[in-house]
C-alpha cells in the first residue's frame, strides 16, 4: 500500500514569461471532434472523430482521408470514439477505445485493428470493461504503452461511488498484455473481489495518461469536480481517493466534496488546479524542436483553453506552471508530438493546428 505523506499540495499560480512567443498554424478545420490522435511519421497522423470515424490525414498536403467507420461506436454524451494509440510492439497495429451499448449500458472498449496503408483491417475488441452506468458521463479514455503493456484510463462513469469500487473497472487506470490479457504480475490478481485488470483506482475521469520511458513513469491528469483536477503520478495498486479525498466542491454549493483534501493510505496528487482547466490531454515533452519545452508536462485546456505547461525538478514535483496559447480560444483536445519534435494538436470545435514559437 502506498502511503501518502499529508504535505501542502502547490496551488501554482500560472507565470506568464513563457506565453509571449507562442502561435498556432491552422492544418485542417471541418472535423467532428478530432477526440484521440497517433502519429505514423512526420506527415501522416491517424485520427479519430467521435461520432466513429478513422481517418488519415497527411500534414504536408492536407488531404484527409477515410479509413473506416467503427459501427459499434455509441456516440452519446461523452461517449463515442475515443482515443487511438500507435503500437510499439508492432508498427502497424494501432489500439482504439470506444463506447459501445451492451445490455443497455454503455461500456468502454479497448480495441486493436491493423493498418496496411490504405485502410484498418481485422478490429478486435481485446476488452469490453465491466464499468457501464446509466449516465453518458466520465469515459476517459487515453492510451499510453510501457515496454511491455498497454494502459487505458477510464472515468467513474458519473457514479462516485465507482472510484472506490473495484469490482468495476470503472474510475480506474488498466493495465493489459498486448493482446488484452492479463498481466500475471498485476496488483490484484488473485482477489475474486477486484477486476484483475486494474492497476490504479480512486480516479474521477482521467483524460491524460502517458508514460515517460527515460523516467519509466506513468503520468495521468483528471477532472475533479467544481475545482480540483489532479495530476497524478501513477504507481502499482495505488489509491488515488476519489471520491474521498478531493480538492473540489460540489457544484450546488460551496460545500467540499469527499471527507478530506488528503488522507493516509491516498496518494496525493504532484498538482491541483484551482479553478479547474478541464484537462483533456497530457505529455510529457521530450526533444529540442521547442527548447524551453523540453522535459515538462503539457496538457491541453478544455474549460480555459490554452496549452498547460508544468516544469518538474528531479524528483518530479510540479515546480512551475505556464500558460501558452490562451488567446487562440480553443478548448484542446489532444496534443501528440511528430518524429521532428513538432508539436500538433487538436481542439474540439474540429481543428488539427501545428504548435509556432517565434523565437
Amino acid at each position: 500500500m502506498v502511503i501518502a505523506l499529508l504535505l501542502p499540495i502547490p496551488l501554482l499560480l500560472p507565470i506568464q514569461g513563457l506565453a509571449a512567443n507562442w502561435t498556432a498554424e491552422e492544418v485542417i478545420s471541418g472535423l467532428n471532434i478530432p477526440w484521440g490522435l497517433s502519429v505514423i511519421d512526420n506527415e501522416n497522423v491517424m485520427l479519430t472523430e467521435r461520432s466513429g470515424q478513422v481517418k488519415l490525414l497527411n500534414l504536408k498536403t492536407r488531404e484527409l482521408k477515410p479509413l473506416v467507420e467503427v459501427e459499434r461506436v455509441t456516440a452519446s454524451g461523452q461517449g463515442g470514439l475515443l482515443d487511438v494509440a500507435r503500437s510499439p510492439f508492432e508498427s502497424n497495429r494501432f489500439y482504439f477505445t470506444y463506447s459501445q451499448r451492451v445490455d443497455g449500458a454503455m461500456e468502454t472498449t479497448l480495441a486493436s485493428a491493423v493498418y496496411n496503408g490504405n485502410t484498418l483491417r481485422d478490429w478486435d475488441d481485446l476488452l469490453v470493461t465491466y464499468s457501464g452506468s446509466d449516465t453518458g458521463r466520465h469515459f476517459g479514455s487515453r492510451i499510453t504503452f510501457d515496454d511491455k503493456f498497454v494502459y487505458f484510463s477510464i472515468g467513474d462513469r458519473g457514479v462516485r461511488q465507482n472510484g472506490q469500487d473495484r469490482s468495476t473497472h470503472a474510475g480506474s487506470i488498466l493495465r493489459v498484455n498486448p493482446d488484452g490479457s492479463i498481466p500475471d504480475d498485476n496488483p490484484f490478481i488473485g482477489n475474486a473481489k477486484i477486476q484483475p485488470q486494474i492497476w490504479s483506482y480512486g480516479h474521477r475521469n482521467p483524460q491524460g495518461l502517458y508514460y515517460d520511458p527515460p523516467t519509466k513513469s506513468l503520468w495521468s491528469i483528471e477532472h475533479g469536480p467544481r475545482g480540483g483536477d489532479e495530476v497524478n503520478l501513477i504507481t502499482k495498486g495505488a489509491n488515488y481517493g476519489w471520491p474521498v479525498t478531493s480538492h473540489g466542491k460540489e457544484y450546488w454549493g460551496p460545500v467540499a466534496v469527499g471527507e478530506a483534501q488528503e488522507k493516509e493510505e491516498i496518494v496525493s496528487p504532484r498538482k491541483v488546479y484551482i479553478p479547474s482547466i478541464a484537462p483533456g490531454s497530457l505529455v510529457l515533452y521530450r526533444g529540442q524542436y521547442y527548447p524551453s519545452l523540453n522535459g515538462k508536462l503539457l496538457a491541453g485546456a478544455l474549460k480555459l483553453t490554452h496549452i498547460n505547461v508544468l516544469s518538474l525538478d528531479k524528483y518530479n514535483n510540479v515546480v512551475k506552471e505556464e500558460r501558452i496559447l490562451e488567446s487562440l480560444r480553443e478548448r484542446i483536445r489532444d496534443i501528440e508530438t511528430l518524429p521532428s519534435g513538432e508539436i500538433i494538436f487538436s481542439t474540439d470545435s474540429g481543428k488539427i493546428y501545428r504548435l509556432k514559437n517565434s523565437n
